[in-house]
């Protein structure tokens, strides 16, 4: 069943909020759902609900707590400054913090995953990069990953992106993981735009997020 729970970030002591739930059947491992610029919404607690399904304990922290706790937005232009405001407000070092407390939770139960969408699939990389322990990520059209290929990474990572998506130039961002780290798989959707696994009919792409889904259990399996 899926609840609320309280975690401290090791970097200031900070208590977040982080939305939680156990696997339906035999645990595979743990995973961290990163979120979209709206906060812990419909769509973050949905995908929470669909990995424990598929046997992960998934967690998905507030990660703009430290600002305003609790938030979730709509996704509409108020929606999308507030969040905005909230993303590039706040340091980096806290996302990787909390990102890094949700690690130290699931890690005594097993391996520990990661992945995120849009704000989140660039933090996904920015983790991937910058902290230990963790088996393998999963990028949703980050942003801010053409941004960071260049990074050292420690451990295997994907990255999913729309053709379609009219935020993020898929070919480019190809262009320069591929030029940082070739053995990265970078896979492209061509009929999806940004935001396909979101469950809302202006964004969702099933097809994309049935395959994507599909890969990143792959990755998870191998690991």
């Amino acid at each position: 069943m899926a609840e609320t729970i309280k975690l401290t970030s090791a970097r200031d002591g900070f208590e977040f909020s982080a939305y939680h739930e156990a696997p339906f059947t035999p645990r595979k491992g743990g995973v961290i759902v990163l979120q979209e610029i709206f906060g812990i919404d419909m769509g973050i607690r949905h995908d929470v609900e669909l990995w424990a399904k598929a046997g992960y304990e998934a967690i998905a922290p507030s990660l703009f707590d430290r600002r305003e706790y609790g938030f979730t937005a709509g996704h509409d232009p108020a929606g999308m400054q507030a969040g905005f405001a909230h993303a590039t407000g706040m340091d980096r070092d806290d996302f990787l913090s909390d990102i890094a407390a949700c690690r130290d939770f699931l890690a005594p139960r097993g391996k520990v995953f990661i992945l995120g969408y849009c704000f989140g699939g660039s933090l996904t990389w920015l983790a991937s990069s910058r902290l230990d322990g963790l088996a393998a990520g999963s990028s949703y059209y980050g942003s801010l990953v053409k941004q960071f290929a260049p990074l050292p990474l420690n451990n295997r990572v994907i990255v999913h992106l729309g053709r379609l998506d009219g935020h993020i130039p898929a070919d480019e961002t190809e262009a320069a993981v591929k030029a940082a780290h070739p053995e990265v798989p970078v896979y492209i959707y061509e009929n999806a735009g940004h935001g396909f696994n979101y469950p809302s009919p202006e964004r969702f792409n099933e097809e994309a997020a049935d395959l994507a889904r599909h890969r990143t259990i792959e990755l998870f399996e191998s690991v």
